[in-house]
């Protein structure tokens, strides 16, 4: 996860002016706790005052919206990727650049966003992008999962020892006595230290058990598999006895029709997941880069309407964005607030450094506070 903070300071005197002073303050050689790049917003419609405070409140929520639908689409991907994480970064991308890039290149862009509309006109335009790509992957995520779970449901058949898995792909035709009106040979799956016992005891566990009729077909490290025939009317009976003795009757009538539909749609269903999972990796991947981006466009109208209502009008500032050094987060804030101090007022009728510093020392005293328009951004990466 990578932090970013946006702010907006006043021109002092000039916009060049308060980046070069901020630089010299946290950016430069001297200091080095983070880089400073500024930005331009466009000339909004500003409105009326009253309009502002609620947009205020109503950028608030969604930004928090859309920070969250971003970072499930990011989860997702992740999920799909099978927590590759070298993989899951490669795909994280916004309009084909990385994160990184492209929150150091973020410009407003006026093709989708168009600044002749009110500031709640773009703010309702944006959010309508959000809720459609959240809601179609909502709806794709969870058609992937119906299928997904499908094809495992399937494929827990073909795992596991001879007496639970499907044994379709063990057994052969000539073992089974086949269309006979009395006679039905099933399949039994033995505990390999008790094949001993099953030679010697299945002609005795029931009556009407043919004669030397069972036959070892297949194996692995827990179970024999063996073929018996016997009158169909005392298989109820047989399974019983069996039963008693460790021994597992499987539930399989040749039926080369029936292995057929099964097999299919084995296939079937490997298929068509592996087509929803590269459409929705590709969803993912798109999804993610379009609702990254109107994120950080909800923070850049955020930062313009806080800093009218913090800074008054005309408008008069700089937006800025500023990503500190590893490990640096807490000292980058510590500079801001002391860089920034002035913006709060002096402490009462005080006034000079003495006031500053007994202000700068409120300030300081909470550590969500800042004297200037600042709102931090957390990315994935």
């Amino acid at each position: 996860m990578s932090l970013y903070l946006f702010i907006s300071a006043p021109a002092d005197p000039t916009k060049q002016d308060a980046v070069s002073k901020l630089n010299a303050k946290i950016a430069s050689k001297a200091a080095d706790f983070a880089e400073v790049i500024p930005f331009a917003l466009p000339e909004f419609k500003v409105g009326t005052l009253d309009s502002l405070v609620v947009l205020s409140d109503d950028l608030a929520k969604l930004d928090t919206t859309t920070e969250g639908i971003a970072v499930k689409i990011a989860e997702n991907m992740r999920s799909l990727l099978g927590n590759d994480i070298d993989q899951w970064k490669v795909n994280l991308t916004v309009n084909d650049k990385s994160i990184d890039s492209y929150m150091r290149n973020y410009t407003w862009n006026t093709m989708k966003y168009r600044v002749d509309k009110s500031l709640r006109e773009i703010a309702d335009t944006i959010m309508t992008e959000v809720n459609q790509i959240d809601t179609l992957m909502k709806t794709k995520m969870a058609n992937y999962s119906t299928v997904k779970a499908q094809l495992q449901g399937f494929q827990r058949k073909q795992t596991g020892n001879l007496a639970v898995r499907n044994i379709a792909d063990v057994v052969k035709k000539e073992y089974f006595v086949l269309d006979s009106e009395y006679l039905q040979t099933v399949v039994v799956a033995v505990p390999k230290s008790l094949q001993s016992e099953w030679i010697a005891s299945y002609e005795q566990l029931t009556q009407m058990v043919v004669p030397r009729s069972s036959q070892k077909i297949a194996e692995d490290d827990e179970y024999t598999l063996y073929t018996v025939t016997l009158f169909q009317r005392v298989l109820e009976d047989f399974a019983h006895k069996a039963r008693e003795m460790k021994f597992t009757v499987r539930d399989f009538k040749w039926d080369a029709e029936a292995m057929s539909a099964q097999k299919k749609a084995l296939a079937e269903a490997g298929a068509t997941e592996k087509e929803q999972w590269t459409t929705l990796l590709r969803l993912c991947k798109a999804n993610y880069g379009e609702v990254h981006s109107c994120w950080i466009h909800l923070k850049a109208l955020r930062v313009f309407v806080e800093s009218i209502l913090r800074y008054g009008l005309p408008p008069d500032f700089q937006p800025m964005l500023i990503k500190p050094k590893p490990k640096q987060d807490r000292k980058v804030r510590d500079l801001l607030n002391a860089h920034y101090a002035r913006l709060a007022g002096a402490a009462g009728s005080k006034a000079g450094d003495e006031a500053l510093e007994e202000n700068l020392q409120t300030l300081l005293g909470d550590k969500d506070y800042s004297p200037v328009v600042l709102f931090s951004i957390n990315t994935v990466l």
